[in-house]
């Protein structure tokens, strides 16, 4: 019997919870204990999981990178949550058809390596509460923002975590990482 794929969802965070436009305050607190920390995580996966706004932005900039991490996220097959998109021109993209909780209980159910789902605060909030994120690992930046939205808004639904790991970097990063309780 084959090993059940894992979602796994990173986000960066503000000390306040803040998830909005991280190219706006991330990149002073980028390293190389972050890159490694976020080559690691694309290491153990083979599918890259968007949101439409998520998958525009990237679809808009990776392309024209060059890099191991732009070969790497060009190369990995990317399945996009829409209810607006038809298609996608990206390459290895392709658009989840029908309900994205029920297609993503069938694909944990099908070989493979993790499912990487970055950034998309809707489709990860979602994701939560349905219980299908196995592993929720946010880089808490030493920083308020003070606005912007919030991974955990007023009036969110419990999601019981427990921590499993804790790295802080130089910068006073927080590498942590949660499953569900």
């Amino acid at each position: 019997m084959t090993a059940q794929r894992r979602i796994v969802a990173g986000l960066f965070i503000s000390l306040d919870g803040v998830v909005e436009a991280p190219e706006t305050w991330h990149f002073p607190y980028m390293n190389d204990e972050m890159g490694a920390a976020v080559g690691e995580m694309n290491a153990a996966a083979d599918t890259l999981l968007l949101g439409r706004k998520t998958y525009e932005a990237f679809a808009a900039a990776w392309p024209h990178q060059s890099g191991e991490l732009a070969d790497a996220i060009n190369g990995i097959r990317k399945l996009v949550a829409s209810t607006t998109l038809t298609g996608v021109e990206w390459n290895n993209s392709s658009v989840i058809e029908g309900d994205v909780v029920t297609a993503l209980k069938e694909l944990r159910q099908q070989p493979g390596g993790n499912i990487n789902l970055t950034g998309s605060i809707g489709l990860t909030r979602t994701l939560l509460e349905a219980g299908l994120v196995d592993e929720l690992r946010l880089l808490v930046h030493p920083v308020v923002l003070g606005t912007g939205l919030r991974l955990f808004p007023e009036g969110s639904a419990r999601v019981p975590l427990k921590l499993t790991r804790s790295v802080t970097f130089s910068t006073g990063v927080l590498d942590l990482t949660y499953q569900p309780a």
